[in-house]
C-alpha cells in the first residue's frame, strides 16, 4: 500500500498538484494507516483517485468544513500543504462513505486533453477531407464531444473559435491546423453519464480535478458553458455494447476517440472494443473512411502520466503516432 500511494504521490508531483503529493506523502507514511484501512487491498492508481476524489466531494457538499478550509475549490484560504491532519481525520470519520465511492471510477472528464484530441482530430480531416462523425467511449458527461468549440492557444499564434474554454500552451508544434474541420454528429457512450445542467454533475465532476490546479477547475467550469449550447448525446452504455454494430457511413468519417479509459477496461471488454472497431474498419472504403483515435499511455493497460495521441485510418488502418503529452493534456508536442 505504501508503494502504491508513494507512486501516485510522485505522479501528482510530476503534473503539477503539490497539495496531493502532501497529502498522499503523508497517508503512506501514517503510523495508523488511515488511507489503507479505506483502500484495503484496492491499491490501483484508480481507486488512489477515487479516494481523493470522493474525500473532494464531501468537502465540495460543505460537510467537512475542517477540511475545506484548505480547499480553493470549497473558498478555502488555509495552506492546502497543511491539509492532512483534517484530511486524516475525514478519512477515519467517513471511512465506509469512502470506500463505497471507490465502487464507482473516477469521472475524469479532463477539458486540456481536447488539445491531443483535436490535433488527431485535424489530422483525420487533413487526410480524408470529410466531415467527421464523432464517437466517444468513456465520455462521462461528454463535454470533450465539443471541443471542437475550443481555443487552442499555441507558440505561433491561436486555432478555433472565440469561446469560454481557452487552452493556454496547448501545443509544441502544429498538428494541421489549416484542414477543415467539421463535426456533423457527436455521440458518446459511459456506464454512469453525467448530465452537467444537474449541480450535482458538475459537482462530482468538479471532485475529480485536483483542487489546487485552478487553471483546471477554470477549463472545467467553462466546458459547462459550451455543453449549454452545444448539444451532444452520451448514453448509459459500456464501451464494447456501444460499437456492437459500429459501421461507416458515406460521406463523412466514422471516428472512435477516447482519452485515459482504457485501463479501466477489463481485457475482455478491451478485446470486443478492438473487435468492433477492426471490422467497421473491413467495411471502410475511401467514401466512408473510418478512423481511431485515442490519447493512452504507450501501455493502455496503465494509467502512466505520459501519454501519446495514435491514430489509425481505414481503409489501411496503419496506426501512427502523432504527438505525446502528460495525461491532463497540456501541452502537447506534435512528432
Amino acid at each position: 500500500m505504501r508503494g502504491a500511494l508513494l507512486a501516485q504521490a510522485q505522479a501528482c508531483a510530476d503534473l503539477g498538484s503539490p497539495m496531493y503529493a502532501e497529502l498522499l506523502t503523508r497517508a503512506a507514511d501514517d503510523p495508523g494507516e488511515a488511507a489503507a484501512a479505506v483502500l484495503g487491498d484496492r491499491t490501483g492508481p484508480g481507486f488512489v483517485l477515487g479516494m481523493l476524489g470522493t474525500v473532494h466531494r464531501l468537502v465540495l457538499e460543505g460537510r467537512v468544513p475542517e477540511l475545506a478550509a484548505h480547499y480553493p475549490t470549497a473558498g478555502g484560504t488555509e495552506d492546502p500543504l497543511e491539509a492532512w491532519p483534517a484530511f486524516r481525520d475525514v478519512l477515519s470519520e467517513h471511512a465506509a462513505e469512502i470506500r463505497e465511492g471507490l465502487t464507482d471510477p473516477p469521472q475524469t472528464n479532463e477539458v486540456g486533453r481536447a488539445a491531443p484530441l483535436v490535433g488527431g482530430l485535424l489530422a483525420v480531416a487533413a487526410a480524408t477531407g470529410l466531415p467527421i462523425r464523432l464517437l466517444e467511449i468513456g465520455a462521462s458527461a461528454g463535454l470533450n464531444l465539443r471541443a471542437d468549440h475550443f481555443r487552442f492557444l499555441h507558440e505561433h499564434g491561436a486555432y478555433g473559435p472565440e469561446s469560454p474554454v481557452v487552452l493556454p500552451g496547448a501545443w509544441r508544434g502544429l498538428p494541421p491546423v489549416d484542414a477543415p474541420l467539421a463535426v456533423t454528429e457527436r455521440r458518446g457512450c459511459d456506464p454512469n453519464p453525467l448530465d452537467v445542467t444537474f449541480p450535482e454533475a458538475r459537482r462530482r465532476l468538479l471532485s475529480y480535478v485536483w483542487p489546487d490546479q485552478t487553471a483546471r477547475v477554470e477549463r472545467l467550469r467553462a466546458a459547462f458553458e459550451v455543453a449549454a449550447r452545444v448539444p451532444a448525446t452520451v448514453v448509459r452504455a459500456g464501451a464494447a455494447d456501444f460499437l456492437d454494430g459500429l459501421a461507416p457511413e458515406r460521406g463523412v468519417v466514422t471516428v472512435v476517440w477516447h482519452s485515459t479509459m482504457r485501463a479501466y477496461l477489463s481485457g475482455e471488454e478491451g478485446a470486443r472494443v478492438d473487435r468492433h472497431i477492426e471490422a467497421a474498419g473491413a467495411a471502410a472504403t475511401a467514401g466512408a473512411p473510418v478512423a481511431h483515435l485515442s490519447f493512452e499511455g504507450r501501455d493502455a493497460s496503465r494509467l502512466d502520466a505520459a501519454q501519446v495521441v495514435a491514430l489509425r485510418i481505414w481503409p489501411g488502418g496503419e496506426r501512427r503516432i502523432l504527438g505525446e503529452g502528460p495525461s491532463h493534456g497540456l501541452p502537447t508536442t506534435w512528432l
